[in-house]
């Protein structure tokens, strides 16, 4: 056991070193410092191998803090006229039942999965037990400190915050040791990473049950949340000899590393081929303009399903959410006042809100795969004045397909502000408006301008920039941070008109400096 331990350790640490190696040598201030032997150097090599357990320590914590802080207390905040502990008990609860299969840790076909047992033949029994009895050892550690911060802080008994990362643990061996049982019976493969329609339905209806309930004052009692997640410990640990004594763990794990290997070519495929069908083939489609502008009117109208139709989507779920708060109030006038306090001092909220529903990544990936993966090939289309005259064009287009669910989120809440009791200054109204669709073009500007500067793709259309994951990834923990922020309606506004307008400057500057060098195809 200690020895297969050991080599799936160096194996996964082997494949995460050379993955921060590659990515070092993507990042544009770094790489000319890097000599081309990159992956013969030892220091480096030690310094990837303690970025690399660093990772590993923060996977083991962060998941669960963010779980914490997002799902369970901070979407706790919203009841807030219902009793803390109770709130907390039974969306805990909940999570915690969806999590047993969503997440199991064992029936996850993983790359190291398939090098280990594939190509490596390591014994897949043993290779699978080891693995798993980490990822639960992982969870059980992971959970703990925080289920004794969130729940201390909610008057939950210590001794309960000791024991729920066991319940966690008990949960998800129960579901595991079941998808076993029925493979024996049955022979169908659980695979948590194509999860079928019914239990998409079992997650929605416990979602519901989560936070449904209690937003009509309906909560389990807190003993009943209680003894139904303490029941699942003897239960989790009766499962574990299910789990032990398994005996096709190989031929499982076959079955689930094809299906991930087919998947991921069937996926891309897929993609293709759906990209295709939305690109419309018309050879009547044509444009009066000239120069750049006839190109982008082209591309714009022969992808239009591609570039606003899930814009439109999310126009009409904006709608009807709007109708839906609006409609509430009129039924319940006593949420009026909560509803105007949240709208007056939680506009920093919506910065997060925005960032989900801004189009830009789908906008550059669209206009690499189907444009600029061609055209890049052609010098004249890297000189500094046509770049910057292109991407004006394009910060046109996306600004366009972002900002018509900004309109409707931006009146919107501005007519929710009035219908709930409004405010003293009248300028509220405006600014409101106005910092909805700032936030809208700054999220337009920052991933055009990350696309030009940091040009991610290669000629196969791969994704080939760890600098670039990393800014997306910096960009949403910004913005994830920003829900944290409580500031007046005005000053919060101002603050972000006034910096949008000063980065779409930079962004210019930058763009037209930089991007001729930049943006090129990945080698």
């Amino acid at each position: 056991m200690y020895k297969t331990l050991r080599l799936s350790f160096a194996l996964k640490n082997t494949y995460r070193v050379n993955s921060i190696l590659y990515s070092l040598k993507q990042i544009p201030l770094i790489k000319r410092l890097l000599p081309d032997t990159l992956y013969k150097i030892r220091g480096l090599k030690i310094l990837a191998n303690l970025l690399s357990i660093v990772w590993e320590v923060i996977t083991v914590f962060l998941g669960k803090f963010l779980y914490f802080i997002t799902l369970v207390c901070g979407v706790g905040v919203l009841y807030e006229h219902l009793p803390d502990r109770q709130v907390y008990l039974h969306i805990l609860l909940f999570l915690t039942v969806i999590g047993a299969f969503m997440n199991t840790g064992l029936f996850n076909p993983t790359r190291d999965k398939y090098y280990a047992m594939i190509l490596m033949r390591m014994n897949a029994r043993e290779y699978t037990l080891v693995n798993y009895g980490y990822s639960i050892i992982k969870v059980i550690v992971g959970f703990l400190p925080f289920s004794i911060i969130f729940g201390t802080l909610r008057d939950i008994p210590l001794w309960f915050c000791l024991i729920f990362p066991f319940t966690v643990a008990g949960m998800k061996m129960t579901y595991a040791a079941y998808s076993l049982w029925d493979y024996e019976k049955s022979g169908n493969i659980y695979n948590e990473n194509k999860i079928q329609k019914y239990l998409w339905l079992v997650t929605g209806v416990l979602l519901a049950l989560a936070y449904g309930l209690p937003a009509v004052d309906i909560l389990l009692p807190n003993i009943v949340s209680m003894i139904v997640l303490m029941v699942f410990i003897p239960i989790g640990a009766f499962a574990v000899r299910k789990i032990i004594r398994f005996r096709y763990y190989r031929e499982i794990n076959q079955r689930l590393l094809a299906q991930m290997m087919n998947q991921m070519d069937a996926a891309k495929l897929a993609v293709k081929k759906s990209n295709e069908k939305m690109i419309s083939a018309d050879s009547s489609i044509t444009s009066k303009r000239k120069g750049f502008e006839y190109l982008n009117e082209l591309f714009i109208k022969r992808h239009q399903k591609i570039l606003w139709k899930s814009t439109k989507r999310l126009t009409a779920i904006c709608c009807f959410i709007i109708c839906g708060v609006l409609l509430a109030m009129y039924v319940e006038p006593e949420m009026k006042a909560s509803v105007n306090k949240m709208i007056l001092n939680w506009l920093p909220y919506f910065v997060f809100v925005m960032y989900l529903i801004n189009r830009g990544t789908g906008f550059t990936r669209a206009l690499f795969m189907n444009c600029d993966h061609s055209l890049l090939t052609y010098s004249f289309y890297k000189q500094p004045g046509y770049v910057l005259k292109l991407f004006q064009i394009r910060l046109r287009e996306i600004m366009k397909i972002n900002a018509v669910p900004a309109i409707v989120i931006g009146a919107g809440l501005a007519l929710i502000l009035y219908a709930s009791g409004g405010t003293k200054n009248a300028l509220d109204y405006a600014v409101l408006f106005i910092s909805i669709l700032c936030m809208s073009m700054f999220f337009s500007i920052h991933y055009l301008t990350v696309y030009y500067l940091l040009q991610p793709y290669n000629a196969a259309t791969e994704m080939k920039s760890g600098t670039y994951q990393l800014v997306l990834s910096g960009t949403y923990f910004i913005c994830f941070i920003m829900m944290q922020v409580k500031m007046p309606l005005l000053v919060f506004g101002l603050v972000c008109i006034g910096f949008c307008v000063l980065y779409s400057i930079v962004a210019s500057i930058l763009v037209y400096k930089f991007a001729p060098k930049t943006f090129r195809l990945r080698s």
